[in-house]
């Protein structure tokens, strides 16, 4: 069984009852999970609202480093990060990519990320782009040692993977590892030890081949198992089994709580 370990329900144009038939179709073909990922705190309520009757969905909060025009204070971070249902903080980070001019405030709302992280106990959702260096920096600064995380929809060096694995941080791939263009990216996926591998959709974007150009939804991560198992030399069963594990591991969620 697979699991999305990173997808946006709420940024899907769905009602709650759409919603729940996408899902259906997604464990149809073998879905089990879904982390649904928060970018906004102001949009916090709404999106749990959007999720809390669905099944099998756990969440996120946090604010997104391109939505910093909604960014937050530590303490209202910390006090909705508090919400039992919320199992990780994030997604946050740097992205120097489309937006370098927020640096000074990306900077301060990851910092505040990190710690509230470290005090909840609960692991990071890290977005980057073009941002290595202070990525890593940051994380080996202010993170605690117990504090784990995920750099999701990775597309950067096999460098950067091996600071992170380092830091105690598991490495999630999207729908972009089965573009044509990503010959880089396939040769790092190649690299990645199982154990420390995720996957994704970054659902309703990004959708990987054969669906490309189409809205991505949950259940076309077997997609990008199927990919990345042609890609390690491996059964799509051990991959969907490794990062299922591997998933339930980093986000301290027991399967047999499922409902």
């Amino acid at each position: 069984m697979f699991v999305d370990s990173h997808c946006h329900l709420d940024r899907l144009d769905k009602t709650t009852e759409e919603l729940s038939e996408l899902l259906t179709f997604a464990q149809r073909r073998g879905v089990e999970h879904f982390l649904c990922v928060c970018v906004s705190v102001g949009e916090f309520p709404n999106m749990l609202e959007k999720v809390q009757g669905l099944a099998n969905v756990s969440v996120s909060c946090g604010v997104h480093p391109l939505h910093q025009d909604e960014a937050c204070d530590y303490d209202t971070l910390l006090n909705m990060a508090r919400h039992p249902d919320v199992v990780a903080i994030g997604e946050t980070g740097l992205d120097y990519f489309y937006s370098a001019d927020t640096k000074a405030v990306q900077l301060t709302s990851f910092v505040d990320h990190i710690k509230v992280a470290n005090e909840l106990n609960k692991p990071l959702i890290i977005h980057t782009r073009d941002a290595r260096e202070d990525t890593i920096d940051l994380l080996k600064q202010y993170k605690n040692p117990e504090t784990k995380g995920v750099l999701h929809c990775f597309t950067e060096s096999w460098d950067m993977a091996q600071e992170a694995i380092e830091l105690g941080f598991y490495i999630s791939i999207s729908g972009i590892v089965t573009f044509k263009t990503a010959t880089e990216l396939q040769e790092v996926v190649k690299k990645i030890p199982l154990d420390k591998l995720l996957i994704e959709t970054d659902s309703p974007w990004l959708a990987p081949v054969p669906y490309r150009g189409k809205q991505n939804q949950p259940g076309y991560v077997r997609e990008v198992g199927e990919f990345i198992a042609q890609l390690k030399g491996i059964s799509v069963e051990e991959l969907a089994a490794v990062t299922t594990q591997n998933f339930y591991k980093l986000f301290a969620i027991t399967p047999t709580s499922l409902r």
